[in-house]
């Protein structure tokens, strides 16, 4: 992979890891969010063509199962994209929600699911507080950049409901940030991330790699689920 990752207004071309002297300006951070979501805008039909077979039925059954109380449960689909898991949630008779930052993405997934579909890029989150059981951050978190990161997953737990359920399924790395084809992205090992999390509030609940039966050399997700403490 290649990236080009920015430190102060210095830009480096090879794969590095982040140091505490990278910072990214407010200006940078618009571009990051513009660029990669103008990626999937100019691929929207490639990509939901190319991802609305994808099996992901073992990620939401580990957000479901962690889930406390009786269903049907109000997910948020953090990052839905064309709305196939989004459709899921609902038929499985779930009161689901998405938050997708392309409009073309947003558009689909409303058309496709029939649910309400909130437009919001992640770097300027507005989500109503304790209104969610459970997130469902499926292959988004990662186009994160690292020093946001703990403020978006405060944002994140702020719209759990206690002991609401955190799912996500990331691309892990070592620790690598930057431009990866067009698209910006944070690669986090499994320690880095449970730093993260830990941070934020979070109880972790289970981590695996996917797909599954396969050596770790060919499971390029890391999938975690994390818990809201009720107080």
């Amino acid at each position: 992979m290649q990236f080009a990752c920015r430190t102060g207004s210095a830009v480096r071309t090879s794969v590095q890891e982040w140091s505490v002297a990278d910072t990214l300006e407010a200006d940078d951070l618009r571009k990051i969010a513009a660029a990669t979501l103008a990626h999937y805008e100019a691929r929207a039909d490639d990509f939901r063509r190319g991802t609305q077979d994808h099996d992901v039925s073992q990620n939401i059954a580990e957000l479901l199962r962690h889930i406390e109380g009786a269903p049907p449960f109000t997910i948020l689909d953090f990052g839905c994209g064309p709305g196939r898991d989004l459709k899921t949630f609902r038929e499985l008779g779930h009161v689901a929600v998405g938050l997708e930052g392309a409009a073309s993405f947003a558009a689909m997934a409303r058309a496709h699911s029939g649910c309400e579909v909130l437009e919001q890029d992640f770097l300027a989150l507005r989500l109503p507080p304790a209104r969610f059981d459970g997130v469902f951050a499926n292959a988004a978190l990662f186009h994160v950049p690292r020093q946001e990161l703990p403020r978006v997953l405060a944002e994140l737990r702020a719209t759990l409901k206690p002991r609401g359920v955190l799912f996500s399924s990331n691309p892990h790395g070592n620790n690598e940030e930057g431009w990866n084809r067009g698209r910006y992205g944070a690669y986090h090992d499994l320690e880095t991330w449970r730093r993260f999390l830990a941070a934020a509030g979070f109880e972790e609940l289970n981590h695996y790699y996917r797909p599954p039966g396969l050596p770790r050399a060919q499971q390029p997700w890391l999938a975690t689920a994390w818990r809201k403490p009720a107080a």
